[in-house]
This record gives structure tokens, sequence and C-alpha cells, in this order.
């Protein structure tokens, strides 16, 4: 029959072993709950590239329509605005043009040079031609800012 030594079979794991094996679980679930939970900063900026998609989508519906679309924003919601022969109507029965509210609200919304946009709610307008004016949209909301720079000719680009 085999011998087995007592002090073999009765083994565990170290203190040290445990020690690791705890520091890699505490790593990880650290890098977890930071994905997991974003940023304002994040948030933001997530909502300037959507942003920036949904003004060049409205920049070309002006082109292709023929009439004048803006984009229209107080610090809680935005949406897009059709000319008609006397007023300004919402766009209606187009799911990405459609009022959205902002998930960093409020939102602070600066636009540079002030003559790009107007009143308030800030609203930008879109013409039928394909080049118009330049300009910079900063939003910021706490510590978070964002900016949304268009060169006129339809290139919109967050920074």
């Amino acid at each position: 029959m085999p011998v087995i030594d007592s002090r073999r079979a009765a083994r565990g794991f170290t203190l040290v072993e445990l020690m690791v094996v705890m520091v890699i679980i505490g790593i990880t679930l650290g890098i977890v709950s930071l994905n997991a939970i974003p940023s304002p900063q994040q948030n933001l900026q997530n909502e300037a590239q959507r942003l920036a998609l949904l003004l060049q989508l409205a920049r070309d519906e002006a082109i292709v329509r023929n009439r004048l679309v803006a984009f229209e924003a107080d610090g809680e919601r935005y949406r897009f605005l059709v000319r008609n022969e006397t007023r300004w109507d919402p766009v209606s029965g187009d799911d990405l043009l459609r009022e959205r509210a902002f998930k960093n609200a409020p939102v602070s919304l600066l636009i540079d040079p002030a003559g790009a946009g107007s009143g308030n709610p800030l609203r930008i307008t879109f013409g039928r031609e394909p080049v118009d004016k330049p300009f910079l949209l900063t939003l910021s909301s706490g510590d978070a800012r964002v900016a949304i720079r268009a060169d006129g000719i339809g290139h919109f680009v967050v920074e």
C-alpha cells in the first residue's frame, strides 16, 4: 500500500494566493464599474455626436426639399422645423428628425458667431443652398463641455 504524506493531503491555498485572486477580482470589478457608468463628459459627447449627424441630415433635407429647415433647442429639448408658406411647422413623420429631450438636461447652448443662430430658444436655419454660414455650437452640462463645428459646406465635427 502506498503511504500518503498527511502534510501534503491537508494542504490548501496559501494566504498569498488568496490575496492575488482577491486583487484580480477587485481590479476586474473596478474596470467593469467604470465602463458601466459613463461619465457626464461621455454622455454629452455621445449627445453631440448624435446632434451633429442630425444637423447634417437637416441641412441635406433643406436642400432636397427646397425649403428652409431649422434646428431649435432650449436647455431641455430640441426639435427640427420646416418652413411652410406662412409659418414654421415641426417635422412630422420622420423618426430621425423628431423632437427629443437632452439626456443631460439642462444643457447650456452657445453659438459662435452669435449671428449664426438666433433667439430663445436657439434656432439655426439651414437654407436651400449647399453653402451655409460656419458656426460653432457649444453644449455644456455641469463641468462637461463639447462643441460641434460646422464648416458651412456640410461637414459637422464634434470637438
